[in-house]
């Protein structure tokens, strides 16, 4: 049985507003380690890397796994078989991600690593830590099967004339939230464009509305208390 090494914590709250690939949002994540894993000598070298590999578990995957999945890129309208596609639905619930290395080291005598770009959830089990490594990972000359018609797109997002942003908000987490909504996270059947859609990111409640490929961000509350990073 596979055992945890650590824990990430990143602004996603809940699955809903997560990047569906990895590096798409710039959003900055740390990882802490369980006791036993807490040696910096475990991380010599580490540092020499730019971008390393997460193996992890999606935790709060409470269904079967289904042979068949209609992913988000096709709308929702068309399915593919799960081992075709990244979806959560695999027999294992085991995620894996490519993130930026940014930095190592001790907090209250803990080791950790700061990366960016996690498409994971805040609390989510690690596995394993891999270095990425250019010459064997890296395949320019690649296809992506059913994938290859998809392109990202991403939306224009902008704060509708009565929004009102709480005093906590920073530039930083602002735009970051940006980020987050320009990549759709809504459902690929969803196309409502009366709907008012929630996301929780940090310690904020975000509300926006999607309209003719344009967002509008019509609210951002303070909800509860932010990751400590």
């Amino acid at each position: 049985m596979l055992k945890p090494i650590g824990t990430i914590q990143t602004s996603y709250k809940e699955k809903f507003g997560i990047p569906r690939q990895a590096g798409l949002a710039g959003n900055i994540a740390r990882i802490t380690f369980e006791p036993e894993y807490d040696d910096e000598n475990a991380f010599r070298g580490i540092e020499g890397f730019s971008h390393i590999w997460l193996l992890w578990e999606f935790s709060e995957n409470k269904g079967e796994w289904r042979p068949t999945v209609r992913p988000p890129k096709l709308g929702g309208n068309a399915r593919m078989g799960v081992f075709a596609t990244r979806s959560p639905y695999h027999p294992g619930s085991i995620g894996l991600s490519c993130v930026e290395l940014l930095r190592a080291g001790k907090i209250n005598g803990r080791m950790f690593l700061e990366v960016r770009g996690a498409d994971l959830l805040d609390g989510t089990p690690i596995y394993d830590i891999k270095p990425y490594v250019p010459y064997a990972d890296c395949h320019p000359e690649a296809t992506s099967g059913w994938l290859d018609s998809a392109s990202l797109q991403k939306a224009e997002v902008s704060l509708s004339d009565d929004c009102v942003l709480p005093e906590s908000i920073t530039e930083e987490k602002l735009n970051e939230i940006l980020e987050v909504l320009s990549l759709d996270p809504r459902p690929g059947y969803h196309d409502d464009e009366d709907r008012t859609y929630g996301m929780a990111y940090d310690m904020f409640n975000v509300e926006f509305k999607t309209t003719a490929g344009a967002t509008k961000v019509t609210a951002i509350t303070e909800t509860q208390k932010g990751t400590d990073r």
